[in-house]
């Protein structure tokens, strides 16, 4: 640990959980976030659900802020502007002149490239990693340069931020996981790979981003269940990511480490349609209470996680 004047400083790690598709809603029957039973988040927020009202909370484990996703551009917001600008800082959907569902589209990609997270932070001398698994297809891929358009935006800052992806030998070895948390998925595809519950991959997370100055986990099967607006689906998906969470924030020291879970748009959160919403999105914080006090008052919008994060790693 670097030694300033006559102190030790304690490094931080920032480990981002980017869930797809969750907004702030209303307390209604409607919301999975209310009828679900989430015996972390309800204790984390003293008894609190996950929703617009509960925006503010502020203790010495947490705090919840409410993220403004549509960005002064009209209509609902989508999850390739929404991404692309929680992972450049920029607001995309402002520079593009509307907001943009899917893949990103080339002016997205090229703002990708020249601003993306990774290779902004790996300038700055950071160590980072994106922590999902990807399957051998992917890589036959890889080799042509990312040929096609259908990659996501973390797909795409990895690529540009020259990091190394994780491939499934690496997710057996407990050094990646994939985008499911368990592994159900890989084996209903006939990949041969150990499920794992969504404790362990709680802690499989923290281990990997002990490594790390910054870690980032995307879960991308938030935004599905919304879209099917199915009661059970949603509520089974929110108490697999309680479960995680818990298990994440249970095995770091809070001192030294600050979780971040945020989203790019609303969905799942308001299941009497399978549209996206104008709601707000979560900017959930924990651990690290002296540099979540810093960061906390210059959360407005979107555009304000990069800066977050980077704020923090100084701090840090």
């Amino acid at each position: 640990m670097p030694l300033i004047g006559e102190e030790w400083r304690i490094e931080l790690h920032v480990i981002v959980v980017f869930i797809d598709g969750v907004g702030l809603g209303e307390p209604s029957l409607e919301n999975p976030f209310v009828f679900t039973e989430t015996p972390f988040l309800k204790k984390l927020l003293r008894g609190n659900p996950l929703t617009r009202e509960t925006s503010g909370f502020h203790n010495e484990e947490a705090t919840l802020w409410a993220l403004d996703a549509q960005l002064g551009v009209s209509g609902l917001p989508q999850s390739a502007t929404g991404q692309a600008t929680l992972f450049t800082g920029i607001n995309a959907p402002r520079r593009l002149g509307y907001h943009l569902n899917g893949f990103p589209n080339q002016p997205l990609r090229e703002l990708l490239a020249a601003e993306g997270i990774f290779a902004s932070l790996r300038e700055k001398g950071y160590r980072c990693t994106f922590v999902n698994a990807y399957r051998p297809k992917f890589f036959e891929k890889l080799k042509q340069g990312l040929p096609g358009s259908r990659y996501s935006c973390s797909t795409l800052v990895t690529y540009y931020g020259k990091l190394p992806f994780y491939n499934l030998d690496d997710l057996k070895a407990g050094k990646a996981l994939y985008m499911d948390l368990t592994n159900e998925l890989l084996n209903e595809m006939g990949f041969s790979v150990i499920e794992i519950t969504p404790e362990e991959a709680g802690k499989r997370l923290v281990k990997i981003g002990s490594n790390f100055d910054f870690t980032l986990f995307e879960y991308f099967i938030s935004d599905y269940a919304g879209h099917l607006a199915d009661r059970e689906k949603a509520s089974r998906v929110i108490s697999r990511l309680d479960r995680f969470l818990g298990a994440a924030v249970e095995h770091f020291e809070p001192g030294e480490t600050l979780l971040i879970i945020t989203s790019d748009h609303g969905n799942m959160e308001d299941l009497s349609h399978g549209n996206h919403t104008l709601n707000r999105v979560p900017a959930l914080l924990i651990g690290a209470e002296s540099v979540r006090r810093k960061i906390t008052p210059l959360l407005r919008d979107l555009t304000d996680i990069l800066p977050a994060i980077q704020i923090a790693l100084a701090a840090g």
